[in-house]
């Protein structure tokens, strides 16, 4: 028979439309060459305890990616040898678990292997994954039992109650269920997106799991507290229900407090703020008077202790009062003169002179030691200065001088002498010191005329007995000439 040359052309094409499509099945499908010759693969052998359902032909995953399949399964010494056969053109870390899990309930075992680290060396031909490194899934037989024996357990009026109160709870919220399982397939979606950056979180939880195991016992006693605090609670429920009935109406009432003192809380809290610099500097000195306030007045409590309780006329206090007059005497050194002294019957407020008054005479001196001169520096431990410009400055206390009675004029308004303690704006006179005042020819001041006492220029006080009411009287031509001597 003669063929045409069509006929023969498009027998020639289906020929080789025939060996293509031969050739994709037998090296795609069939895999000949892979089963023949094993091109483009290398097997591993996994050792496992028992096959677990494990057959030839299942499917090999790394990372969720298929790169093999089992090529066969078979007994050994020690358990079951399954070979596995991987493609060559994916490099799997040697460091790995090799699993054994299901596809679905009715088996369609599958191997994963998951890689502890993603670092050389990779799996090659002949290597074998160790009994320790794997495992296997439990049988589904047992777990179907075990679901079986567990609805069992549960009571039939149970069951449907538990039925009839799940459609109660999700009945008609068909649309709402719906956005849930929309939000849950977007958030799957985002997570797939970005699952590298969750492999990176999963990886890295370890430290933050840890701690949580570390501080397993901070966890158990914090429960412990949140016990203690809810059962107080519970036993609290009616004051707390009063809390929250009242609770609005004390919060508006506050809220007009605060209204009220708007105009004024900023003022006080600016004010508190200088207070608070001060009490943080003046800490340890705050500290030390609370512990002195207590005995100090457990001792004053004590002077009246002696005749509480008692039929003495007279129930005060039992005090004895020495009075040593002039000793020591007082310290005018750094004070303003006798002449400029102001006797303590005059009750207005002349303007203050320039300069910090306060006794100025050593700071070692047995006398006044209490004296401003010597009051401890807060920022200067072991400093001691009359003022706090001093204290901060690295100025040190110069005495006036070396005795107790007064010297110069402490102000240097009359005679021009420096003064170390003069504020910067008032530090003296400038230029030639201006003439002195002269000096009164008669020292005026003032007596008591029950005493006859009064306070000399010298600073002392004297007593002249025909001054006071009791002694002989005087005409005022006597009191125009001196007394006599003697």
């Amino acid at each position: 028979m003669r063929l045409t040359r069509r006929t023969a052309v498009q027998l020639i094409i289906f020929a080789v439309v025939a060996a293509i499509g031969a050739a994709v099945m037998i090296i795609g499908y069939i895999r000949l060459p892979n089963m023949l010759f094993g091109a483009g693969h290398y097997t591993v052998v996994v050792r496992l305890p028992t096959s677990g359902g494990l057959y030839p032909s299942g499917n090999v995953t790394y990372r969720g990616t298929e790169v093999g399949r089992v090529e066969s399964v078979g007994l050994s010494n020690d358990g079951v040898d399954a070979v596995l056969s991987l493609k060559s053109d994916i490099k799997i870390p040697a460091d790995l678990d090799a699993q054994v899990h299901s596809q679905s309930a009715i088996g369609e075992q599958y191997v994963a292997l998951l890689p502890r680290t993603g670092e050389p060396p990779y799996l090659k031909e002949g290597d074998v994954i160790p009994v320790d490194r794997t495992s296997i899934p439990p049988p589904v037989d047992s777990l179907l039992d075990s679901l079986n024996t567990g609805l069992d357990a549960i009571p039939g009026d149970n069951l449907k109650t538990v039925v009839d109160e799940a459609y109660t709870a999700v009945g008609g919220l068909g649309p709402e269920l719906s956005r849930i399982i929309n939000g849950s397939t977007t958030l799957a979606i985002d997570s797939r997106a970005n699952l590298d950056q969750l492999t990176t979180l999963v990886d890295q939880s370890k430290p933050v799991l840890d701690s949580q195991t570390d501080s397993s016992d901070a966890v158990a006693a914090w429960a412990a507290n949140l016990a203690t605090i809810t059962d107080q609670a519970r036993r609290e429920d009616k004051s707390a229900g009063a809390l929250i009935r009242r609770g609005p109406a004390a919060l508006d009432k506050g809220r007009e407090l605060f209204d009220a003192l708007r105009p004024t809380l900023p003022i006080l809290l600016a004010n508190l703020v200088s207070i608070n610099q001060v009490a943080v500097t003046y800490q340890a000195s705050i500290e030390q008077l609370l512990v002195l306030l207590p005995q100090g007045v457990a001792d004053l409590q004590a002077a009246g202790a002696a005749n509480r309780n008692t039929k003495q006329d007279y129930n005060g206090i039992n005090l004895d009062f020495n009075l040593n007059i002039n000793l020591p005497p007082p310290c005018t050194t750094g004070f303003l003169p006798a002449s400029q002294a102001r006797t303590a019957n005059f009750t207005d407020a002349p303007q203050r002179p320039p300069g910090d008054l306060y006794c100025r005479i050593p700071q070692d001196s047995a006398f006044a030691v209490r004296g401003a001169r010597n009051l401890p520096c807060i920022t200067r431990p072991g400093k001691r200065a009359p003022t706090v410009k001093m204290c901060e400055s690295d100025e040190n206390y110069v005495p006036l001088n070396d005795g107790m009675n007064w010297k110069g004029d402490p102000n240097a308004t009359l005679s021009g002498q420096p003064v170390p303690q003069l504020p910067p704006e008032s530090s003296g006179p400038q230029g030639p010191a201006p003439a002195a005042q002269a000096v009164p020819p008669l020292a005026v001041t003032d007596y008591d005329p029950a005493t006859g006492a009064y306070l000399g220029p010298d600073g002392k006080l004297y007593t002249q007995a025909d001054l006071s009411a009791a002694g002989a009287p005087r005409t005022w031509q006597d009191m125009l000439t001196p007394p006599p001597a003697g």
